[in-house]
C-alpha cells in the first residue's frame, strides 16, 4: 500500500496544481484501494520540461563514464529494492510474484549494461580524402526527450527507455501509464537516488491527452519514445512529425508460433502455452497464434489443452498461481468481446471462453486461459491483437502456407518456428516478417544486450535495448580537422 504519489519535478516531489488525485486499484480485487496519485496536467508537463531544459546543459557536460556509474548504482538500488518494487507491481498490474521479480531482474539486467555503454560511447576515425586532414565522429545527445510508456511492463520497458536516454546525456520527462504509478514512482526513485542531478529526470502523472499531448508540442522536446497501441503510437508520430522531432514508436503485435510436422510436439505446446498465457497474454511478445500443419495439429492441440487446463488463475500475491488478472476493466471487456467474436465467426473454442467469478476472483478481472481452433487465418480472432490470455490455432496444409500465414497480418514483432529441419529454420529466417525470431523457443523473452523491436504496423524508428539503444537518443557529429595552417607550406612531398 502506498499514499499519495506525488510528480518528481526539478528535483522535488510536488502535488499537481489542480489537487486532483486518482484511485490506485488493484485489479486481483477491485475492493482494494492501493492509494492515490496525483493527476497532472499541462502545467505541470511544462515545468518539467523547462526543468529539464535547464538541466540538460549540466548534465551533458558530465563525462560519459561518470554518467554510467549513476546508472550502475541505480542498479544496485533496483536489486537491494527489488521484492518491494515485485510485490508493487503484482498489485497494481497483476503479474504473478514470479513474473514479476523477473520483470525487475530483467530492468536491473539492463541497467547494468546501459551503465557500461557510458565508455563505450565510441565514434570512429576515417581517413580523409584531403591532404593534412584529421576526420572523425563523436555522439551527440538530442536534448530533452519524452518518455511515453505502457501498463503492462511498467518497470522493465522506463528502465530501458530512461537508461540509454540519460547515458547518451539527454534529460528526461517520462510520462507513465495512468494505472501503473506505484511502479514509475519506485523506478524513478532509483534513479534519483543514485545521484542524478535536479531536474534530469522528471515524472509527470496525468492522461495522455493533456501531458502526451504537451511533450509532443513543446518546442524543447527534441525526440519522443513511445510504447502503447497503435491508435496512440500513430496520432502521436504524425503530431510530432510537424515539429520535426525524432520519433520511436513501439506499437502492438499478433506474434505467430509455426509448428511443423517434424517438430517435439511437447516442447512446442509448452512454448505455446507459456507464450499464451504468461503474464495474462498482455505483453506484445505474447503467442496469440499457432499455426500448426495438419498432420501434427491433432496432437499438438491435445497437449495445449490439457497443459492449458492446468493453469491456476487467481491473485498474483498468492502461492502457486500461474495467471493473474487483466490489469483494468476496459482491458477485461476487450477480452471477454474476444470470446463472443471467436464464437460468432465459427472458431471452436476447446477451452476456456469465459469469465471466472467463483469466490474471491468475481471481485477481480479475471477470465479463463482460452484456446480456439479452426481459426479462419483472415478472421478478426486471427488479425487483431486482443492483449489478453487467448489463443487462435490455425490449420494449414504445409510449410508453404505457414508462412504465408504467419506473414499475413500487419504486424511483425516476433515470432518462432518448431522444427529439426536446418533447411526449414534457415528459410524461416530468410521469410519471416519480424523483427525478432525464435527457433525451438517461445515468442516471447529478450536479453538487455540484444535489440528489441518489429517490422510493418509494430513500430517505427530505431530498435530499443542491445548496443542500438543509444541510436535513437544521439546524433553524429562528423569532424574535419585541417592541420594545414595558414603560414606553412602546404607541398605534400
Amino acid at each position: 500500500m502506498h499514499e499519495l504519489l506525488r510528480n518528481h519535478i526539478d528535483g522535488e516531489w510536488s502535488e499537481a496544481t489542480s489537487r486532483k488525485t486518482v484511485d490506485n486499484v488493484n485489479p486481483a480485487d477491485t475492493r482494494q484501494t492501493l492509494g492515490q496519485v496525483v493527476k497532472g496536467g499541462k502545467e505541470e508537463a511544462t515545468r518539467a520540461i523547462e526543468a529539464a531544459a535547464r538541466a540538460f546543459p549540466g548534465w551533458r557536460r558530465t563525462p560519459a563514464p561518470k554518467r554510467g556509474q549513476i546508472l550502475e548504482q541505480a542498479a544496485r538500488l533496483m536489486t537491494e529494492r527489488k521484492e518491494t518494487i515485485a510485490r508493487a507491481l503484482t498489485a497494481e498490474e497483476g503479474k504473478t510474484l514470479a513474473e514479476s521479480r523477473g520483470e525487475v531482474q530483467k530492468a536491473i539486467n539492463f541497467l547494468e549494461f546501459a551503465a557500461g555503454e557510458g565508455r563505450r560511447l565510441n565514434g570512429s576515425t576515417v581517413p580523409s580524402e584531403l591532404p593534412r586532414t584529421f576526420t572523425y565522429t563523436v555522439r551527440a545527445p538530442l536534448g530533452v526527450v519524452g518518455i511515453v510508456t505502457p501498463w503492462n511492463f511498467p518497470v522493465c520497458i522506463p528502465t530501458w527507455k530512461i537508461a540509454p536516454a540519460l547515458v547518451a546525456g539527454n534529460t528526461v520527462i517520462f510520462k507513465p501509464a495512468t494505472i501503473t504509478p506505484w511502479t514509475a514512482s519506485l523506478v524513478t526513485q532509483c534513479f534519483v537516488d543514485a545521484g542524478l542531478p535536479k531536474g534530469v529526470l522528471n515524472l509527470v502523472y496525468g492522461g495522455g491527452s493533456e501531458i502526451g499531448q504537451a511533450i509532443v508540442e513543446h518546442p524543447e522536446v527534441r525526440a519522443i519514445s513511445f510504447t502503447g497501441s497503435n491508435e496512440v503510437g500513430s496520432k502521436l508520430y504524425t503530431d510530432a512529425s510537424r515539429t520535426l522531432k525524432k520519433v520511436q514508436c513501439e506499437m502492438g503485435g499478433k506474434n505467430p508460433l509455426i509448428v511443423l510436422e517434424d517438430a517435439d510436439l511437447e516442447l512446442a505446446a509448452t512454448a505455446t502455452v507459456q507464450g499464451a498465457f504468461g503474464s495474462t497474454g498482455q505483453r506484445c511478445t505474447a503467442t496469440s497464434r499457432a499455426i500448426v500443419v495438419a498432420s501434427a495439429a491433432d496432437r499438438f492441440v491435445e497437449q495445449v489443452v490439457e497443459l492449458t487446463k492446468k493453469i491456476r488463475v487467481g491473485n498474483g500475491a498468492h502461492e502457486g498461481v500461474d495467471m493473474g488478472p487483466s490489469v483494468d476493466e476496459g482491458q477485461f471487456q476487450t477480452v471477454l468481446r474476444y470470446h463472443e467474436i471467436g464464437k460468432s465467426e465459427g472458431a471452436r473454442c476447446l477451452v476456456g471462453g469465459n469469465r471466472l467469478s467463483d469466490g474471491d476472483l468475481r471481485y477481480g478481472h479475471f477470465s479463463a486461459p482460452t484456446v480456439f481452433d479452426q481459426v479462419g487465418p483472415n478472421s478478426r480472432l486471427a488479425q487483431e491483437e486482443i492483449f489478453g490470455p487467448v489463443l487462435s490455432v490455425i490449420r494449414v496444409k504445409d510449410w508453404a502456407e505457414a508462412i504465408q500465414v504467419a506473414n499475413g497480418v500487419a504486424y511483425g514483432l516476433t515470432s518462432s518456428v518448431f522444427t529439426r529441419d536446418v533447411t526449414r529454420v534457415m528459410e524461416y529466417v530468410d521469410e519471416i516478417e519480424t523483427g525478432m525470431l525464435h527457433v525451438n523457443s517461445p515468442t516471447v523473452g529478450g536479453e538487455a544486450q540484444l535489440p528489441f523491436g518489429g517490422m510493418k504496423a509494430t513500430g517505427v524508428g530505431q530498435r530499443e535495448m542491445g548496443q542500438t539503444a543509444v541510436d535513437f537518443y544521439s546524433e553524429w557529429k562528423t569532424v574535419y580537422v585541417d592541420y594545414t595552417g595558414t603560414k606553412r607550406d602546404t607541398k605534400i612531398y
